[in-house]
């Protein structure tokens, strides 16, 4: 009997399915490879493709025909999602394109791509689709393209109540700075209300905003349960911000997991499994309908998505395939959001929690209690690949994160608990209850990432922040591999 080659071996200890090749193709195309044109991604597919066929001709001088199956599919996964995500990064660019001198710019008029957000001034800041640009003279000229827009202060209120989906039109000025281009608007002018649909939804917004109006914590509970920041303490930013704990106010995958935790509960004894899976992925669809496009969150739901679909057999139970779909599908749907941060941190958090985690949970057991050995793994497992991006961007990586997030994280869980349960009651003609409680949970929290901010974070050079970060990850993978495989011989020697 023959063995198996050593690349078969391979192949089957580290495997890579179709799914998670064409992944791995696309995060290379769209972010290593974005500046190719789309012509030449086309060549690329066809170079890719005939270089993989030409070493599976090398390859099965010594490999059995099921690897060569496997490496053929997975390599033309791989060329498959090269092309995908170059195609996604040609999609994903704003190019804005005025059609007259940007310094000839007084006037744009366009269509709200998000509900406007207030910032510290006091004015109204919000994402406009260009439709037409205006200069001096009454010259009109059709545009393109995806701009901040700043509103004065005056008109905050004003186009708040209109929201997303609403045609405006706003004279300013045309500003570049690093960060790209904007404008800073000296007047408001609505042309167009938005549609119906959009219509009730500012206005269901609205009004959980103004619910919340008046309560110490109120700013909080909107920021983890809608992702509305406008009212959000600064304090209190500054000082997650500080404790490396910047990801509990985004909201995220982690808050998705919450709401969809607390969907699972109310359903599952009534309706069974299948069918309150399949209720709470139509609420989960309608909740993010309601908070609006954030690429973290849609990523979560996405996940959440695909996860009922394989609850009902559509696709297989594997956490790493569904991440990687979601990937393709989000990258796919929405190229722009590919080269958000949020997007970014999000994906990669959630690799690190899949791989790294794992492994440092798996290395752990039986070493610290059950109840600090998963959430502190996950955390690990996060902090470490994204340490990297997080350092390069902010400048300093805080790992007091870690621990704090072991307290903070449980206690914003009760707290986006206590803030629905309050909601639903605020609709009853009954005392506040919860008012005292979600006041003092909100104060130790508040506590808790204040003392956690006051421990200085790391600043280092990014690329050696980056470096290290790899090297311990790798340690962490051979350590893991080490003892899987001595547990392995163990077993077969018993």
């Amino acid at each position: 009997m023959v063995s198996e080659s050593k690349l078969s071996c391979f192949l089957n200890r580290v495997p890579l399915p179709p799914i998670q090749s064409a992944a791995l193709g696309a995060l290379i195309g769209f972010y290593f490879l974005f500046n190719i044109h789309i012509a030449a991604a086309v060549i690329c597919f066809f170079i890719f493709l005939g270089t993989f066929y030409f070493f599976r001709v090398l390859s099965s001088l010594n490999t059995d025909s099921r690897m060569l199956r496997v490496i053929t599919v997975c390599s033309a996964a791989f060329a498959a999602g090269v092309f995908i995500g170059l195609c996604a990064a040609n999609a994903g660019r704003n190019d804005i394109r005025f059609g007259i001198p940007e310094s000839n710019v007084v006037a744009v008029e366009g269509v709200l791509l998000e509900d406007p957000r207030i910032v510290s001034s006091g004015s109204a800041m919000a994402l406009v689709s260009l439709r037409r640009s205006a200069g001096a003279g009454g010259l009109r000229v059709s545009s393109r393209g995806e701009i901040t827009v700043f509103f004065p202060q005056e008109s905050a209120n004003k186009i708040r109540e209109y929201g997303r989906g609403a045609r405006v039109f706003a004279e300013g000025t045309v500003r570049s700075s690093p960060r790209g281009m904007s404008i800073s608007a000296k007047s408001l002018h609505i042309i167009k209300p938005a549609p119906v649909i959009e219509r009730i939804r500012t206005n269901v917004r609205l009004n959980l905003i103004n619910r919340f109006e008046g309560k110490e914590w109120g700013g909080l509970a909107l920021a983890l349960l809608l992702g509305i920041r406008d009212n959000l303490d600064t304090d209190l930013v500054s000082f997650y911000r500080s404790a490396g704990l910047s990801y509990i106010l985004a909201l995220s995958g982690m808050h998705l997991a919450i709401i969809a935790a607390i969907i699972s509960f109310i359903l599952k004894k009534p309706l069974g499994l299948k069918a309150s899976a399949i209720t709470g992925a139509v609420i989960i669809i309608l909740y993010c309908l309601l908070v609006g496009p954030m690429p973290s969150l849609n990523r979560a739901a996405l996940m959440y998505v695909l996860g009922v679909l394989a609850i009902l057999g559509a696709l297989p139970k594997n956490a790493m395939s569904i991440l990687s779909l979601s990937f393709l599908i989000q990258l796919f749907i929405t190229p722009a959001a590919g080269n958000s941060l949020s997007f970014i941190l999000s994906y990669l958090a959630l690799l690190g929690i899949l791989i790294i985690g794992k492994a440092i949970s798996f290395l752990l057991a039986g070493k610290i209690p059950e109840f600090l050995l998963q959430p502190l793994s996950l955390s690990c497992g996060a902090f470490l690949i994204t340490a990297g991006v997080c350092s390069a961007v902010f400048g300093t990586i805080a790992p007091v994160g870690i621990i704090a997030g072991l307290v903070i994280v449980p206690l914003t869980t009760l707290f986006m608990i206590g803030s629905m349960i309050w909601l639903l009651l605020d609709f009853l003609p009954v005392f506040d209850l919860l008012n005292l409680p979600l006041l003092l949970l909100y104060r130790l929290m508040e506590v808790i990432a204040s003392a956690a901010g006051k421990v200085s974070g790391i600043s280092a050079n990014s690329f050696l922040v980056l470096i290290v970060s790899v090297v311990l990850m790798l340690f962490i993978l051979v350590l893991e591999y080490k003892r899987k495989n001595a547990l392995f011989k163990l077993e077969q020697f018993t």
